[in-house]
């Protein structure tokens, strides 16, 4: 597979852009972190990635203010041009929040926070993010969040369904539907029409190493060298 140049970003509060540095590194790609603060992404970019953590505090709603910061408008620009964007978990919220993505993520259906390993049913895999996987195969990968519920407008959600935008959804182990946070559909993750934009809320870079419980997440962004 080749070498990839990943772009990170980094908020005030982000804080997994290290962990994913130490994934993509893992599997032998070229890694820069990006302070909110730049107006530029770095020459070259292959995909950008906006990861978890908790940006400005997840003050207002998550990631309503992170989506301002100056290095947002060059994301738009660079997803507008067919630049491959990957958003984890807050990442996730950044980019609907920037409109890069349809629907929101709203407070879990129970009001606390869920961290623990999740079982995901792959959806669609014409796509550079799950290339390398099977429909209906079962993962495990971590979630951590307070506001990973999925909404969005059953008029939009179908037309979704219909182009192939839903790719995950989470489960049991055995793959049945499982309500874990209220998303609509049991989602956890989506793209854009153009399959160029990508969010989930689980966390693939915490499921690299089979000691840490997972290392599901190894194929998840080997998918993008692979495409």
């Amino acid at each position: 597979m080749k070498t990839l140049n990943i772009t990170i970003l980094q908020f005030p509060g982000t804080n997994c852009e290290y962990d994913t540095v130490w994934a993509f590194r893992r599997l032998g790609h070229e890694t820069t972190v990006v302070w909110h603060k730049e107006e530029a992404l770095p020459e070259g970019s292959d995909l950008v990635v906006v990861p978890g953590g908790f940006s400005y505090g997840d003050y207002l709603r998550s990631g309503s203010i992170a989506r301002f910061s100056p290095i947002m408008k060059a994301v738009q620009a660079y997803a507008g041009e067919g630049g491959r964007v990957l958003g984890i978990c807050n990442g996730f919220q950044i980019l609907t929040e920037a409109h890069l993505l349809p629907g929101a993520l709203k407070r879990n259906q129970n009001l606390h926070f869920i961290s623990r390993i999740q079982h995901l049913r792959v959806v669609e895999t014409d796509n550079a993010f799950l290339n390398l996987f099977e429909k209906g195969e079962v993962l495990k990968i971590p979630i951590a969040h307070a506001d990973g519920n999925y909404f969005v407008d059953d008029e939009t959600l179908d037309d979704m369904e219909r182009n192939g935008q839903i790719l995950l959804r989470y489960c049991d182990e055995k793959g049945e539907p499982m309500v874990v946070n209220g998303s609509v559909r049991q989602i956890a993750g989506i793209c854009n029409k153009e399959k160029n934009v990508y969010g989930l809320m689980p966390h693939p870079e915490r499921a690299m190493e089979s000691i840490l419980g997972s290392e599901d997440g190894v194929r998840m962004l080997e998918g993008f060298a692979n495409a």
